[in-house]
């Protein structure tokens, strides 16, 4: 083995993912769009060279939406442990470490139009770097990358606000630790960002069919609200 590819991802239950988002979504439609989401970070790695797919899912692996990973996909199932965001991707990473990964990729779902050549610039920079950080416009990443376990850029970092790849860029600096650096990318995450990605269909090519129409059926539906 030489990478782990490791797709973090809940089921698409109802009331629990999308939140931010209800309302004006139901919690179906929100679980609806989400589960969009997954299916398009799955799809990104197909044909990548020199990957094992891991799904760390949440809250348990007994869901259906599992199985349909580990059996269309090929996925190794691994459960999300821990109390935050950042013990969660700790414990994945080392679990790929431990079984054997030469070097771990760790990305999420909520990226409608990350287009799949950003996966591939991460695992070209990943060969030559300790660490790779992709940003999100909102202060966070969407991607880390590490070729060892590096505990300390999971710890003391506040989650889920606008300083997270801030914190942790000092962080690996600090520690004299090389970093490679993927374009900037939105995730879906909240109501306006909805409605900017509502608002790119029909326009960005990296988005698929699959979540275009699903946000092409939102959008037509909040009109009516």
């Amino acid at each position: 083995m030489s990478t782990a590819l490791i797709i973090f991802a809940k089921a698409p239950i109802p009331g629990e993912v999308k939140t931010r988002l209800c309302p004006p979504l139901d919690e179906e439609e929100a679980a609806s769009l989400h589960g969009s989401l997954v299916m398009d970070a799955l799809e990104r790695t197909k044909g990548l060279q020199g990957i094992t797919l891991y799904v760390a899912g949440a809250p348990d692996l007994d869901h259906p939406f599992f199985k349909v990973m580990e059996g269309r996909y090929g996925a190794r199932l691994l459960l999300q442990r821990g109390p935050d965001l950042g013990s969660r991707m700790q414990q994945a990473m080392q679990e790929a470490f431990n079984q054997g990964a030469q070097s771990v990729l760790l990305t999420g779902t909520d990226l409608p139009t990350l287009p799949r050549t950003h996966l591939v610039e991460a695992l070209t920079l990943i060969k030559t770097h300790d660490v790779v950080l992709g940003p999100t416009t909102d202060g966070g990443y969407y991607l880390i990358g590490l070729r060892k376990m590096i505990p300390d850029v999971f710890q003391g970092i506040a989650w889920s606000t606008s300083t997270v790849f801030a914190e942790t860029k000092k962080k690996i600096e600090s520690a004299g630790l090389s970093l490679g650096l993927l374009p900037e990318c939105r995730d879906l995450d909240q109501l306006d960002d909805l409605k900017a990605f509502i608002a790119l269909c029909g326009k960005d090519r990296a988005m698929t069919k699959r979540t275009e129409g699903a946000l092409r059926l939102i959008g037509s539906r909040l009109k009516e609200r």
